[in-house]
């Protein structure tokens, strides 16, 4: 590490100087022409006296020639002296630009680094980087591991009814191990009661029960819980699920988001950002996994080296006003996921005052579980289903909304 500091000081004190010998040389001179006269009258003076010598002129000639030479020399060497002292001064001024100069660009050298470079890191080459990542990738904790050092939260608000219902459910399905629909119900319910644990325990039963005939979408439920419970983290056993998954249903979109957060938490954020690029570009506007990759594709493409990713607009879904779209861009992540929290309560506020289309409705339920406000999305599911209780084409839209937050079959 002492080396590349030496070699960095050298390496940058060396421009600094290449750019003030420039700088000096710009200012370099060979005088005014009245220096060089001044050597012609001492010229002249000394031919003088050799014509005299020679009787060339006479005396008086000579006494003549060289007062007026003499006047000449004094004429030249004053404009000499005054150009001399008003070139003294720009000089200076130079040789502190200069200064100035080599400072900053040594100074501002080690500032930048220090602003995006890593110091006290050696270089890290592509192929270094993605062994480190696959080594991340290998010896990151399991998902008992990241259950255990999960902090206790608050138990999410549950309308008591909801709750002696899953509790009843609980000792059904405990005196029917075998009951698919049992299990099915119980996995949705205590996912949506925040009980991720319980919730991809039953889930694991569903698998179980339909053996071969499980869908790749039951596969990338049981990971969704299983990453929840471990407070987002993808964990090597969410992963093996994930990949069953995806081998199942090659384009399941719960499956592709987690596999692109995979990837990111373990230093792949390339593999990361064109997961998702690619997901937002094929995804319908009413996709779960569309809010979270919304709030973070921006963030993923910078540190996958796109500096000028623009994200793609999603057909049907209202895009954010050019005030939103600046405030965003100057937003921390944990900022614009509070401004995405703040659209879904406007929705949330008009839906509950002024009613909307059944589209918002399920997009409304459908974000609050992906937001893991469960207790919201049951509450709006309920109403809805009181909005549009003589309306069955209008339910069965938000009713898919509701499935996908696991709500409902």
């Amino acid at each position: 590490m002492t080396l590349f500091w030496i070699a960095i000081v050298l390496l940058a004190t060396a421009m600094a100087g290449l750019l003030v010998a420039a700088l000096l040389r710009g200012q370099r001179h060979t005088g005014p022409a009245e220096a060089f006269d001044l050597q012609v009258y001492r010229d002249q003076l000394s031919e003088v006296d050799r014509d005299l010598q020679r009787g060339v002129i006479s005396e008086e000639d000579a006494e003549r020639l060289r007062t007026e030479i003499s006047r000449r020399i004094l004429t030249a060497d004053a404009k000499v002296q005054a150009q001399a002292d008003a070139a003294s001064q720009p000089q200076v001024l130079g040789s502190v630009t200069a200064a100035v100069i080599g400072a900053l660009l040594v100074g501002g050298s080690y500032w930048l680094y220090t602003q995006i470079g890593a110091p006290g890191y050696g270089d890290l080459g592509l192929a270094a980087r993605m062994e480190m990542a696959e080594e991340a990738r290998a010896n990151r904790p399991s998902q008992q591991d990241a259950e255990a050092q999960m902090p206790a939260t608050d138990a999410p608000e549950i309308l008591p009814e909801y709750a002696a219902l899953v509790q009843r459910l609980r000792g059904a399905v405990a005196e029917r191990p075998g009951d698919l629909q049992g299990h099915i119900l119980l996995a949705r319910s205590e996912a949506a009661m925040g009980n991720y644990v319980a919730a991809y325990g039953a889930q694991q039963q569903v698998l179980s029960i339909k053996g071969d005939a499980a869908t790749g979408k039951d596969y990338a439920d049981l990971a969704d819980m299983m990453i929840l419970a471990a407070g987002g983290y993808v964990s090597p056993e969410a992963e093996r699920v994930l990949e069953a998954a995806l081998t199942r249903e090659p384009e399941n979109g719960v499956a592709l988001y987690y596999m692109g957060l995979m990837m990111a938490q373990t230093g792949r954020p390339d593999v990361a950002f064109r997961l998702w690029d690619r997901l937002l570009r094929q995804s319908p506007p009413n996709a779960t996994w569309l809010p979270p990759i919304l709030s973070q594709i921006e963030e993923m493409a910078f540190r996958a080296g796109i500096a000028d990713y623009q994200v793609p607009r999603i057909a049907g879904l209202p895009g954010p006003s050019a005030e939103d779209v600046e405030a965003a861009g100057e937003m921390s992540a944990e900022d614009r996921q509070e401004m995405i929290r703040g659209m879904v309560a406007n929705l949330s506020d008009r839906l509950a005052t002024e009613g909307g289309t059944p589209e918002e409705w399920a997009r409304l339920i459908s974000s609050l579980g992906v937001l893991g406000d469960e207790a919201q999305a049951i509450a709006v599911w309920n109403n809805a289903q009181e909005v549009f209780a003589d309306n069955p084409d209008a339910l069965a839209i938000v009713r898919e909304g509701a499935r996908a937050a696991g709500l409902v079959l």
